[in-house]
Parts: C-alpha cells; sequence; structure tokens
C-alpha cells in the first residue's frame, strides 16, 4: 500500500525533531526506500514556499525523487475533479491570482491512481478519529470520500505503521 503525503502532514511531522524522534524519521526513510511513502511534485514547491522547519525542508530535498511529476492519468483525474463545481475552490483566488503552487487536487489524484491512502492533516478534528466534513467544502477529506479514496491524518498513518514511542 502507498500513502499520499500532502503538505500539511509533511509540515506537521517538524514537531517530531529527528534528533530526538529518529525512529520515525529512519521509518520515513524506510518507506520512502520502499516507495510505499510517495507523494507529488506540487507538495515540494508547497514545502519551499511555505514556512517550515529547516529539517523537514532538507529531508524533503534529501527525498525528491518521492515528489513525482504527476502522469497523464493523474491530470486526467485531476480534471474529473474540477468537473464538479464546489471542487474547483481546491484552488483559490489569491492562489490563482498569483500563480502559487496548489497540491491538493494533485495528492488526490496521485492516490487514486496509485491506489493508495491520502495522508492529511485537513479536516481532523483533534482527539477524535472522525474527519469533521463540510457538506460541499473543497478540502481534500471531502474530494476523498466523494472518490471513496482512503484519507487518513498523520496519528492514524503512524498507528497503521504499528509505530509506538
Amino acid at each position: 500500500m502507498s500513502y499520499v503525503f500532502d503538505t500539511s502532514s509533511l509540515r506537521s511531522l517538524q514537531h517530531f525533531y529527528p534528533r530526538v524522534f529518529k525512529s520515525i524519521w529512519d521509518g520515513l526513510d524506510d518507506l520512502v526506500a520502499q516507495q510505499e511513502m510517495i507523494s507529488t511534485r506540487e507538495v515540494f514547491n508547497e514545502l519551499e514556499r511555505q514556512a517550515v522547519s529547516d529539517e523537514v525542508l532538507k529531508w524533503a530535498k534529501n527525498h525528491k525523487a518521492m515528489f513525482a511529476t504527476p502522469t497523464g492519468a493523474e491530470l486526467l483525474f485531476v480534471a474529473e475533479i474540477f468537473k464538479i463545481k464546489h471542487f474547483q475552490g481546491l484552488i483559490g483566488a489569491q492562489q490563482r491570482l498569483k500563480g502559487t503552487p496548489v497540491a491538493d487536487p494533485f495528492v488526490i489524484a496521485c492516490a487514486r491512481i496509485n491506489q493508495g491512502t491520502v495522508v492529511t492533516e485537513e479536516g481532523w478534528q483533534r482527539g477524535s478519529k472522525s474527519l469533521a466534513l463540510k457538506p460541499n467544502a473543497a478540502k481534500i477529506p471531502n474530494v476523498c470520500s466523494h472518490f471513496k479514496i482512503p484519507c487518513i491524518d498523520l496519528e492514524e498513518f503512524m498507528h497503521q505503521q504499528g509505530w509506538a514511542f
């Protein structure tokens, strides 16, 4: 099974300092090496532009191969997502005007085409294992739910790996 990481989950890793939580980072390295942890080029572009720790950015640069360029099949699926009018909100007006990277539709498409699970921090209520879906919202969990693509948060990802600290 592959896990397709969104920017929000990679950014959340900055709370797990590599010198202290070495086993997490070793586990991530192993999953990337096995091509079970993947992402998309647009996530890498977002990481470079957003406030993220030096450790996370360095890790991403050292694992740049996991951030693949979208395939033709993924691009076709992005078009399918945008056929649904309210999902067009995945790209905000400011992002369109400024031309800033937008990873969300590509993360979803990558998971769909690779039969993977999206890992994102969008839409999760802390302390709850349920998604807080807002009807018709243009958020990753809503789109995943609509297309029946598995979607979890970082904590559930770590649980599925059997990691306990």
